[in-house]
């Protein structure tokens, strides 16, 4: 069979898995640019990660997404490990080499810097105090991408403080960690609040945090796009705060991905919007 009538398949893999949304768009992709190929649901729960990853190469895949639990996990079975990915120490994204070989790339922080700039072009990450909630895969790649993009003090703070602590290396004249029992009181002053826990994702509750003390001009950000609200976001835009959901991020991350599995670089489009929306 030539290489041109050769059917690539990819897809995303985690647990939970089938809220993820990103079939819709890489599969409208596949459509628009006429490539023969398909984008599927990877249920793959922790104990069978290794064996579903080295599983890529085997069945000829062009390769897949990697979302939670599994982000800093597939790292272990990578042959390369992109510079950036490495520095983030989370991948999103693995693409099998010509030889089998699984390389792993993180595309979260280009999807999350992307996603702010679109919603509010006029963004600056040094704009003051940023607070990030969370210390998992996408909190890395956004702390590393704020830091890269000039953020001069961020407030980490997480459930587990020594898991946060770990992010502060190599960064720590820029990352602070304060106490989850801090959380609240952490939000004064800053220009921007940013969720990257899965709490008040579809099926989980609501994060516990009190907007009081948030300046009601700090942008507040929910890496979440299921609820494209979050409760979070929903606070928030009601006591006034301007707001970016976690779909831009979902887009702008999957435009690499797509071109380094099916070799085109797509574009972002209303219609691919629409398309997504209307599964919501």
């Amino acid at each position: 069979m030539s290489d041109s009538n050769k059917f690539k398949l990819a897809g995303v893999m985690g647990m939970p898995i089938y809220q993820s949304r990103s079939p819709i768009l890489h599969n409208y992709w596949l459509t628009k640019y006429g490539i023969k190929g398909a984008y599927g649901h990877f249920p793959v729960e922790l104990k069978n990660l290794e064996a579903a990853v080295r599983g890529l190469s085997a069945l000829g895949l062009a390769g897949c997404n990697i979302t939670l639990p599994h982000k800093v996990h597939a790292m272990k079975m990578m042959d390369h490990i992109d510079p950036l990915a490495k520095r983030m120490g989370a991948i999103n994204c693995i693409v099998v080499q010509e030889d089998g070989a699984l390389h792993g790339f993180n595309n979260d922080g280009y999807g999350y810097i992307q996603c702010v700039k679109d919603a509010k072009p006029n963004w600056r990450a040094d704009e003051g105090p940023i607070v990030v909630l969370g210390a998992g895969g996408a909190a890395r790649a956004i702390v590393l991408s704020l830091v890269d993009e000039g953020a001069k003090e961020i407030r980490l703070i997480n459930r587990t403080t020594s898991k946060a602590q770990e992010l502060t290396v190599g960064v720590e004249s820029v990352v602070k960690v304060f106490d989850w029992s801090e959380r609240n009181e952490a939000m004064r002053g800053v220009s921007m609040l940013i969720n990257t826990t899965n709490q008040g994702m579809y099926g989980q509750p609501a994060l516990d945090v009190s907007l009081d003390a948030l300046p009601l001009t700090a942008l507040v950000s929910d890496a979440i796009y299921i609820p494209l609200e979050t409760p979070l976001l929903e606070t928030a835009r009601l006591r006034g705060n301007p707001t970016v959901n976690g779909l831009g991020m979902l887009l702008n991350q999957a435009r690499p991905a797509f071109k380094a599995w099916f070799g085109v670089l797509p574009e972002i489009t209303d219609d691919l919007r629409k398309a997504v929306l209307a599964t919501f």
